[in-house]
Parts: C-alpha cells; structure tokens; sequence
C-alpha cells in the first residue's frame, strides 16, 4: 500500500464512528417524520474538520463533540469520550454548552457558550464552527422547505434562533485563532437565514 492509497484515519476514528452511530434521530422538520440518524450530522461535522485541515483527533472530536451533553448519564458519556484520548476529551470538553440534566435554561446556556468563544483555541474553534456551519446550513435548508413552521422547533425559537448563530458569527471572528474560511461560510449560512426569516 502506498501513501496515497493509506487512509488518514485509523482504527480510532472506526471506532468513534461506531460508537457515535448508535445515536438518536435528527430534529426533523415539520410534519416530517424523524427518519435522518444523527450520525449525519455527526459526520457531516467531522467532514468539514478534515476539510478545514483538521487532524484525526480534531475529526473524532467532530464525531463526538455533543456526547458529554446530549449522553445519559453524563459520567459514561465522559468515560466513551476519555477512551479516544485526551486530546479528544478536551477539545469535547470544550465544545459542550451543559453537563447537568436537566439542562440550565437555553439563553443561559448559549451566551455562557457565546463568551467561551474567546479563550477556546483553535482546535476547538476548527471543531465548533464545523458544527455550527452544518447545523446553520441546515436550518436554511429546511427554512427554504418548510417556512417559518421550523423555528417551532428550537428552544431558542425565531428571535432567540436567530440571535444566537449571529452572535455565533461575531464571538469566532474577534478570536484570532478562528478558522477563517469556516468562519466566512458560516457568516453566509447566516445571513441566508436572516434573509429567509424577513421575507417569512
């Protein structure tokens, strides 16, 4: 086999896959039934880490990055998440808005995430924009689709929506460390959606 014929991950990231693709389905619109696994979106995370020259830790974290989050109980998610190793725990860590269930209240939550925006370096920027560009793109999506019918969906509804990825957009750029190009899609998917709630 030869360089080019090797593949840039290992057995590790097989692994996160298999762990990760044991997931619950994905917010689907309305009146659509919950049919999408939710290891799409994890992939489609890890994908744009590799894209934006992410390594293979940077990548299982994409995979992993709202485990310690969204698992019951927390403890064995953090145990899962630790057995790929400490940098991909730390960049998990990171990236997680709440470790108690129930969760803290949404604004709460988010602008506690908005602010730690700041001191994250970039690693975790490179993983949490990733998230952020694919769940923004797919709102914009569904809002072509389905109309202003899926802010109903979101805890954070219209406004609070749309407050949260604009801030999301101006907390990644004051931080040197963003991952420009990322970044400049995500400011896109935005304004899209911006664009798509006003003319609702």
């Amino acid at each position: 086999m030869t360089d080019l014929d090797r593949p840039a991950y290992g057995p590790l990231y097989l692994d996160a896959l298999a762990w990760a693709a044991q997931r619950q389905g994905r917010k689907a619109g309305p009146g659509q039934p919950v049919t999408i696994p939710y290891v799409a979106h994890l992939l489609e995370v890890s994908s744009l880490v590799w894209l934006g020259g992410g390594d293979e830790a940077q990548a299982i974290a994409g995979l992993l990055h709202d485990a310690i989050e969204d698992v019951v109980p927390t403890m064995s998610a953090r145990a899962a998440v630790r057995t790929f190793g400490d940098e991909v725990m730390r960049i998990v860590e990171a990236c997680t808005d709440a470790d108690t269930h129930p969760k803290p209240p949404w604004r709460v939550r988010k602008e506690a995430y908005v602010a730690h925006l700041a001191t994250m370096d970039r690693s975790v920027l490179l993983v949490s924009a990733s998230d952020k560009l694919h769940n923004a793109r797919a709102i914009v999506g569904d809002l072509r689709r389905y109309g202003p019918a899926v802010w109903e969906r979101f805890n954070g509804g219209h406004d609070g929506s749309l407050w949260y990825y604009r801030a999301l957009v101006n907390a990644f750029r004051r931080n040197p460390a963003h991952p420009v190009d990322l970044v400049d899609e995500l400011d896109r998917a935005v304004t899209e959606m911006e664009s798509l709630a006003r003319d609702a």
